[in-house]
């Protein structure tokens, strides 16, 4: 035998401290019975109770909520196998590490928003997989499809602008990597949202988008930043803050290109979101895109389903309970 909810067990101190209470007002009742008349008089007084009843009342009503507290434990035994399929999509987000992800005109800057906007959708998820590529010059599959989002959430907490070696962004890259881990299954449930200020340094990622396209693949993209630009503050060898600058010695200005990022979405069916300080914009693809698309079996595996007992020292309770009603604690007189 086991039991679904053994942490009911706590309940047993309510009836420890109820048993007490049951014994400190009867020797409170005899105390009071005392003062009130001597002992020789008392047998006289309450000679039409029976006491043999009302203890046996007592019994049956701690022997009840003793039981009552086993039926909330959920005893068990016996079980069958039972095959569970488990729906949803799966989903791969393709965080930007550039450096340029270093520009504060999103604050903190936009690799951390990027990051918190994330985590504030993987709390909506719902049986969903969902997986992390982390690019710039090249890309790398961060954490794998998963329907652990803590373990997701660790890889992501891990992701900054040293995870690839290669400087630059090539958004190409990052479609490609998303294209081979969805390799095998239906694509239609599957879908691609891709982080970045749109800076594509290799400039085919539409050509990727295409490819996306024929095996079924919607690509989401978010845009971060500003068309203004800002600077890209990092730390020099001594530790302090600085400004990146190109080969030449000229301060590095990284500006938001959306119109690649409107492209590749256009090219998938997908669809594009601008970030701001206030409306990052993931919320929002999820709400209206993501969590009404057609949904998938995602996982099968058979578990065991243990058959629930509860109902029979439920019964017992009941039926103790209705036994006290009925016991009477006066005599006939």
């Amino acid at each position: 035998m086991r039991f679904g909810n053994f942490h009911a067990i706590n309940l047993l101190w309510l009836f420890a401290a109820l048993l007490l209470f049951y014994i400190w007002s009867y020797k409170k009742r005899q105390r009071d019975m005392e003062k009130f008349a001597r002992k020789e008089l008392l047998k006289e007084l309450t000679f039409t109770l029976d006491g043999r009843m009302q203890k046996l009342r007592a019994v049956l009503m701690l022997v009840s909520i003793c039981i009552i507290i086993l039926t909330l434990m959920r005893p068990q035994w016996g079980f069958q196998w039972k095959e569970i399929k488990k729906s949803g999509l799966d989903i791969l987000i393709a965080l930007d590490t550039s450096k340029s992800m270093l520009a504060e005109d999103v604050k903190p800057n936009r690799l951390e928003r990027s990051k918190l906007a994330v985590k504030d959708m993987i709390k909506k998820l719902h049986g969903d997989r969902v997986g992390l590529i982390a690019f710039s010059g090249n890309a790398f599959l961060q954490c794998p499809l998963t329907s652990d989002y803590s373990g997701f959430m660790l890889s992501l907490d891990e992701t900054g602008v040293y995870s690839i070696p290669k400087g630059g962004t090539s958004i190409s890259n990052a479609v490609r990597v998303a294209l081979e881990s969805y390799e095998g299954g239906k694509k239609k449930y599957k879908a691609l949202v891709i982080i970045t200020d749109g800076e594509d340094h290799e400039g085919n990622a539409v050509e990727w988008a295409e490819k996306a396209k024929e095996q079924g693949i919607k690509i989401y993209t978010v845009g971060i930043g500003t068309r203004a630009g800002d600077l890209i503050p990092i730390a020099d060898e001594d530790g302090h803050m600085t400004f990146l600058k190109d080969s030449s010695g000229n301060v590095v200005k990284t500006r938001l290109d959306e119109d690649t990022l409107q492209k590749i979405a256009l090219t998938t069916g997908g669809s594009y979101v601008k970030a701001t300080n206030i409306e990052f914009g993931l919320d929002l693809i999820y709400d209206e895109k993501l969590s009404k698309m057609e949904q998938g079996d995602i996982e099968e595996k058979m578990v065991r389903k243990y058959n629930e007992k509860f109902q029979i020292p439920l019964a017992i309770a009941l039926l103790l309970l209705g036994i006290e009603l009925f016991i009477r604690e006066r005599r006939k007189s």
